[in-house]
C-alpha cells in the first residue's frame, strides 16, 4: 500500500489518541465530567423573574430548602434553580397544547461554529427552565464531544440514529439512544464516525425507489415529535454541514432553522450558495410529496469580531442582504468560548472564568442576549412572548 496512504491510518489513530487525552485532562480519568455551576441568589432572582426576597422568605418557611452550609455564599445549583422554578411557579416548560420546538442548527459550510451554537443555545435553554433534548445528527460528533463523551470510545453505532434510520432498522422509537448528560434537563442522543453508514444505505435506496427513503425522511419527524410529547420542550438538532441524506431528513422533522454563519466574505457566499440549494431542494422534496414547514428561519452571525473594519463591513452587508431574518445581536468570536471548548465545555459550564474575568463577563453577557433572541422565536411559535421586552424585540 502507499506510503502516503498508510500514513492516514497513522494520523488517525494518533488523533483519537490526543482526543482521549484531552479528556482525561479535562475531566479525571475514568469519570464523566460533572456540572459544578453555581449561581448566586441575585443572578437566580433575575432568571425567576421575582426578588431576592421572595427566595428569601420560601427558604424561611420550608418551601424551598435551606442552603446547607447556613449561607448563601456558595450558590445555587442548576437542580436547585429548576426545584425553585417549580415551588415559586415559575415554570417555562411548554403547555401540553403546544408542539414542541424542533430547531435544526444548519449551513452546509463547515467551520461557522454550527456545533458551538448547538451546545451553547441547549445550555441557555437549560438555565431558562426549558427541557432539552440534543441530538447529534453529524458524524463527525462535535456536539457530542463538547458534552463530554469521545465518540470514539464512549460512543458505538447502536447508541446513536443508525439503528432507527438504517434501512434495516431494528428500532421503532428513538428512547434507546437518549443519554443523561450532567445537566438535568438536557438530554443526548450522540453520534459517532460510523453514523456516516446511513447515509451509504439511504444513497442506495435512492437509486432503487423512492419508497423507503421517504419513510425515513418522515419516520425523523414522527419519532422526535413522539419522544418530545412527554419529555421536553425543545429538540435541537445538528446535522452534519453538506447535503446528504441525513441532511434533508432533518430538513423534514425540523419546526424551524437557524442556519449560523461567520462574518466573512467566504462565509457569506457561501450562506447564499446554501440557501440558493436548500430553495431547489424543498421545492424537489414537494414534488415528492415532502413538505416541510417552519414556525420560523432565521440566521445568527456565529463569530463575530467587532474590532476587524472587515467584519464589520460583512455585518452591513449581511443586514442588507437578509433584513429582518439577520438576528440583530451577532455572537462573539471570544477567546472565553475557545477557552471552554479546549475543556469540552460551553462558557455556561465554566466555574470560574478561564481568561480575563471582563472577558468571561462580557462573552457570557454577548450569549445571554444573543439566545434570548432565539427564545423569544420559539416563544412566538408557542403564542407565548417570554417578557414584554421580549415581545418588542422579536422581530418578524
Amino acid at each position: 500500500m502507499n506510503s502516503q496512504v498508510t500514513q492516514i491510518h497513522h494520523l488517525a489513530a494518533a488523533g483519537e489518541k490526543m482526543v482521549e487525552r484531552l479528556r482525561k485532562k479535562a475531566f479525571l480519568p475514568d469519570r464523566r465530567k460533572a456540572l459544578n455551576v453555581r449561581l448566586g441568589i441575585a443572578e437566580v432572582a433575575r432568571l425567576l423573574g421575582c426578588s431576592t426576597n421572595r427566595i428569601r422568605m420560601a427558604e424561611e418557611d420550608g418551601r424551598l430548602p435551606r442552603p446547607e452550609d447556613g449561607s448563601r455564599r456558595a450558590g445555587y445549583t442548576i437542580e436547585a434553580l429548576l426545584n425553585m422554578r417549580t415551588v415559586l411557579n415559575a415554570s417555562k416548560h411548554r403547555h401540553s397544547s403546544e408542539a414542541p420546538a424542533i430547531i435544526a442548527v444548519q449551513n452546509f459550510k463547515g467551520g461557522v461554529g454550527k456545533s458551538t451554537v448547538t451546545v451553547h443555545l441547549a445550555h441557555y435553554l437549560a438555565i431558562q427552565g426549558y427541557r432539552i433534548l440534543v441530538v447529534d445528527c453529524d458524524s463527525q460528533a462535535t456536539t457530542t464531544t463538547l458534552f463530554g463523551c469521545n465518540p470514539h470510545f464512549d460512543v458505538t453505532r447502536d447508541q446513536t440514529l443508525y439503528p432507527y434510520l438504517s434501512v434495516a432498522s431494528t428500532e421503532d422509537d428513538l428512547n434507546y439512544a437518549v443519554q443523561k448528560t450532567p445537566w438535568p434537563n438536557v438530554d443526548l442522543i450522540p453520534s459517532c464516525l460510523e453514523l456516516f453508514d446511513v447515509e451509504y444505505e439511504l444513497a442506495a435506496t435512492n437509486a432503487t425507489g423512492q419508497g423507503i427513503l421517504r419513510d425515513r425522511f418522515r419516520k425523523l419527524r414522527d419519532g422526535l415529535q413522539k419522544t418530545a410529547h412527554d419529555h421536553y420542550d425543545i429538540i435541537l438538532l445538528d446535522p452534519p454541514p453538506a447535503l446528504g441524506m441525513v441532511s434533508l431528513s432533518v430538513m423534514q422533522a425540523a419546526t424551524s432553522l437557524l442556519v449560523p454563519l461567520a462574518a466573512t466574505t467566504p462565509d457569506f457566499c457561501s450562506t447564499v450558495q446554501f440557501l440558493s440549494m436548500m430553495d431547489q431542494i424543498i421545492e424537489a422534496m414537494a414534488m415528492a410529496g415532502i413538505k416541510p414547514a417552519y414556525d420560523f428561519i432565521r440566521l445568527i452571525c456565529s463569530r463575530y469580531d467587532n474590532t476587524d473594519p472587515s467584519q464589520s463591513m460583512v455585518i452591513r452587508v449581511m443586514e442588507e442582504t437578509f433584513g429582518p431574518s439577520l438576528l440583530p445581536v451577532p455572537i462573539f468570536d471570544s477567546a472565553e468560548i475557545s477557552h471552554a471548548a479546549l475543556r469540552m465545555m460551553s462558557v455556561f459550564e465554566l466555574e470560574a472564568p478561564i481568561g480575563a474575568p471582563k472577558t468571561h463577563k462580557r462573552a457570557k453577557q454577548n450569549l445571554d442576549e444573543s439566545l434570548s433572541q432565539v427564545e423569544a422565536l420559539i416563544r412566538h411559535s408557542w403564542a407565548r412572548p417570554a417578557s414584554i421586552e421580549e415581545a418588542i424585540a422579536h422581530v418578524g
